[in-house]
C-alpha cells in the first residue's frame, strides 16, 4: 500500500524548507499552549500557575479529555460521530439509577460498556448497512438516547438520597496518585494505547487507509465495514467508560442534561488535533494538545474576566471555527497535490477510484 493513502503531509512545508517553515505546522499548536500558559501565568500568578489549579482542571476535564479521546476514532476512519455527548449523559444517570436498583457497582459498569458497543453497533449499521451520512445518523441515534434519560429521569435529578451507591463507587471519582487525580490517569493511560495502535500497528495503519481513501483501501484488500464497525463499537465503549466516571465524580446527584454540554469541547479538541503532531489527519497526541489548548485557554479567560461565562461557548466556538478551516484547507491541498501526481492522459477510471 502507497504511504500516501495513509499518512498525509498537507500541512507540512516542502522538503528543504527553513526550520520554522517545518516547525510551525507541526508544533505550533503545542507553542500555543506555552504562550497562553505563560501570559495567564503573568496574569494571574496567585492562582493560574499552581498545582491547586492543576488539579482542579484535571480532575474537572478529565471526562471531556476521555471523550475527545473517543470522537478521535470514528474520525480516523474518516467518519464522525455526534451520539456520545448524549450517550455520556445516559450512561451516567443509569450508572446510578442500576445501583439504586440494587445492582453491583461492577456489574454497572460492564452493562454500561456494552451498552456503550450496542450504540455503537447500530451506528455502524445506520452508517454502513444503511448508507446514511454518519453525521445525520449519529445525530439521530443522539435525540433517541437523549430522549431515553429523559424518561428515565423524568426530566428531573435523580439523588441517591439513602446512598445505595457502593462506597468503592464513590472511589472511583475520588482516587488520585500522588494527588494527581486518578480520572486524569485513566484518561492519559487511554491517550497512550491509542497512540500505540494507531501509529504502531496495522490495525492503526489500516484505519488510516480508511479514513484517507475508502476505495483505494477495499481495492487493497483492507475490509472497510470492519474497520468502521470496530472505531464506532470502540468509542461508543469509551462513551459509556466516560459516563460512568462523570457519576462517580457526582456523588449521588445526576441530571440527563448534562452530556450535551461537553459535546462541542470534545469535537473542538479532536479537529484541534488534526492540525498538529501529524498535520492533516486525527491523531490521539493531536487530541491532547486540543484539550490542553481548550482547557488552559477557558480557565484562564475565567481567571482573567470573572463571571464572564459567555466567554467559554466564545471559545469552544471560535476554536472550533478555525480548526475546521485549518483541516479544510489541509483536505484541499492533500486532492490538489493527489492530482497533480497524476501523469497527463492516463485518468483511467482505476485512477478516478483513487481519487475518491
Amino acid at each position: 500500500m502507497s504511504k500516501n493513502s495513509i499518512t498525509s503531509t498537507a500541512l507540512e512545508a516542502p522538503k528543504g524548507s527553513s526550520f520554522l517553515r517545518r516547525f510551525f505546522p507541526v508544533y505550533g499548536m503545542v507553542l500555543l499552549i506555552v504562550v497562553l500558559f505563560i501570559i495567564f501565568s503573568i496574569s494571574k500568578p496567585d492562582t493560574f500557575p499552581t498545582l491547586q489549579n492543576f488539579r482542579i482542571l484535571a480532575s474537572g476535564n478529565a471526562v471531556l479529555f476521555i471523550l475527545a479521546l473517543g470522537v478521535t476514532l470514528p474520525m480516523a476512519v474518516g467518519k464522525i460521530d455526534l451520539s456520545f455527548g448524549y450517550g455520556v449523559g445516559l450512561w451516567q444517570v443509569m450508572a446510578l439509577v442500576w445501583q439504586m436498583d440494587g445492582l453491583d457497582y461492577r456489574l454497572v459498569l460492564v452493562m454500561i460498556l456494552v451498552g456503550g458497543a450496542v450504540v455503537g453497533v447500530v451506528n455502524a449499521l445506520l452508517i454502513e448497512l444503511a448508507q446514511v451520512d454518519a453525521f445525520i445518523a449519529t445525530l439521530a441515534t443522539g435525540q433517541v438516547i437523549y430522549a431515553i434519560s429523559y424518561a428515565v429521569t423524568g426530566g428531573t435529578q435523580v439523588i441517591d438520597l439513602k446512598n445505595q451507591r457502593s462506597e468503592s463507587f464513590n472511589k472511583f471519582g475520588t482516587w488520585s496518585i500522588d494527588r494527581i487525580p486518578g480520572s486524569f490517569i485513566v484518561a492519559i493511560v487511554l491517550a497512550i494505547l491509542m497512540f500505540v495502535v494507531l501509529e504502531y500497528l496495522p490495525i492503526g495503519r489500516y484505519m488510516y487507509a480508511v479514513g484517507a481513501n475508502p476505495r483505494a483501501a477495499e481495492l487493497m484488500g483492507i475490509k472497510r465495514s470492519r474497520y468502521i464497525y470496530g472505531a464506532m463499537i470502540t468509542s461508543g465503549m469509551i462513551t459509556g467508560l466516560a459516563g460512568y466516571l462523570l457519576c462517580a465524580r457526582q456523588l449521588g446527584n445526576v441530571q440527563s442534561n448534562i452530556g450535551p454540554d461537553l459535546l462541542l469541547p470534545a469535537l473542538t479538541a479532536a479537529f484541534i488535533g488534526s492540525t498538529t503532531i501529524r498535520p492533516g489527519r486525527v491523531n490521539p497526541l493531536g487530541t491532547v494538545v486540543g484539550i490542553f489548548i481548550a482547557v488552559i485557554g477557558i480557565s484562564g479567560l475565567l481567571q482573567m474576566f470573572p463571571g464572564s461565562f459567555f466567554l467559554t461557548p466564545l471559545f469552544n466556538g471560535l476554536t472550533l471555527v478555525a480548526a475546521i478551516t485549518i483541516a479544510s484547507l489541509a483536505s484541499r491541498k492533500r486532492r490538489n497535490k493527489a492530482t497533480n501526481k497524476i501523469p497527463s492522459g492516463k485518468n483511467s477510471g482505476a485512477d478516478g477510484d483513487k481519487k475518491e
